[in-house]
């Protein structure tokens, strides 16, 4: 069989980056000599990802439509259709050049243009999207009619798009479920017997996480919990103190698998790639949905946990620290609600995520 040609666009942040390079490795581990092209921003994460990752990647000078009313924000889209028409220029180049069967679109501004050009063409080619959140994002719903496969992480997705959808769930990390709890003391210094809240979020951290964190973790551990807290790299010095034989604070954690299995209890946001690994890994949690995500698709996200009895939500602007302590203590001595939430959360992984989504490419491409 011939050597396939897949194209995959999407980027500007991790939540579209990192399901993109987790298509194209599980394409990779299934057809070693499959030709993958992605494409990018030059203005998002992946302009410094791709190269450390050594892909074959073309970066558009391309970013999002601003909001705001600033003067940096107003020059941003007074250059905007300068930058369209370059992105285009090249965009029409590479796929005079790579020839691709079939385009993938993971989301972002990243993705919007060579979507809307591979749908233009003559002869237009094959769409498929992977759609990370309960409420789609804005490519994702502008060419949804276009697409031959939608592939949804929630169900909840259908109520914004008329299109057919493919339940699939979203990519994970390989092996994220497969931590050992006995790990924690060489890996953390952490009793596995003890019961272990986990707080994070994401890889950058929450300045937000952290300040609720630090008013009640004291009388957390006073309370004969642990605590694994990772604070991001920014805001580490300004947390580290409470380190002791209870509490563990980190600025990053490499090995999650580990991390997920020590932890009875979870808080964190409610980013797309977030709930798929704690789903993956049947953990019950709280969820604080960062409140200036696009469209609110973090609550949205959350509340898809809640109704399937896997989540509790905590919302921000009528949060305290002491609803926040009460929430923590009321929920982590409940072992029965802890179970029965677990299973919940176990219900709604899908490992095979990344599988499915490739098999529906490869189906796009027979």
């Amino acid at each position: 069989m011939a050597e396939r040609k897949i194209l995959i666009a999407g980027g500007g942040t991790g939540g579209h980056l990192f399901p993109a390079l987790a298509i194209g490795e599980e394409i990779h581990r299934r057809e070693p000599n499959a030709k993958i092209h992605y494409v990018g921003s030059s203005f998002g994460l992946e302009a410094r990802v791709f190269p450390v990752k050594d892909v074959w990647h073309t970066l558009l000078p391309i970013r999002g439509f601003q909001r705001g009313l600033s003067l940096q924000s107003l020059g941003r889209n007074f250059l905007l259709p300068p930058r369209i028409i370059r992105s285009m220029i090249k965009m029409r180049s590479l796929l005079s050049d790579f020839l691709p069967e079939v385009v993938v679109g993971t989301g972002g501004y990243a993705s919007a243009l060579p979507l809307y050009m591979a749908s233009r063409k003559s002869e237009p080619l094959p769409i498929i999207l992977q759609e990370q959140n309960s409420y789609p994002g804005v490519t994702t719903r502008w060419f949804s009619e276009k697409a031959k496969t939608i592939c949804i992480a929630f169900k909840e997705a259908n109520n914004y798009l008329e299109s057919e959808t493919i339940l699939t769930g979203n990519p994970v990390r390989q092996g994220i479920e497969k931590g050992l709890r006995e790990n924690a003391k060489k890996e953390f210094n952490l009793n596995p017997d003890e019961l272990t809240i986990f707080l994070f979020g994401g890889s950058q951290g929450s300045a937000y996480l952290n300040k609720m964190m630090t008013r009640v973790v004291n009388n957390i551990a006073s309370a004969g919990l642990q605590v694994l807290w990772q604070t991001g790299d920014l805001e580490y010095q300004k947390y580290k103190h409470h380190e002791s034989q209870h509490i563990r604070v980190l600025p990053f954690i490499h090995n999650m698998a580990d991390a997920y299995a020590l932890s009875d209890l979870i808080i964190c946001r409610s980013g797309a790639l977030t709930l798929a690994e704690i789903t993956v890994c049947g953990k019950p949690s709280i969820l604080v949905p960062f409140p200036a995500a696009a469209a609110d698709h973090q609550s949205k996200n959350a509340q898809a946990l809640v109704n399937a009895g896997a989540s509790r939500i905590l919302f921000e602007k009528s949060l305290n620290s002491q609803d926040f302590f009460h929430s923590i203590m009321n929920l982590i001595h409940n072992i029965t609600e802890l179970s029965k939430m677990s299973i919940a959360s176990k219900k709604l992984g899908r490992p095979n995520a990344t599988r499915e989504i490739v098999n529906r490419i490869f189906e796009a491409t027979a």
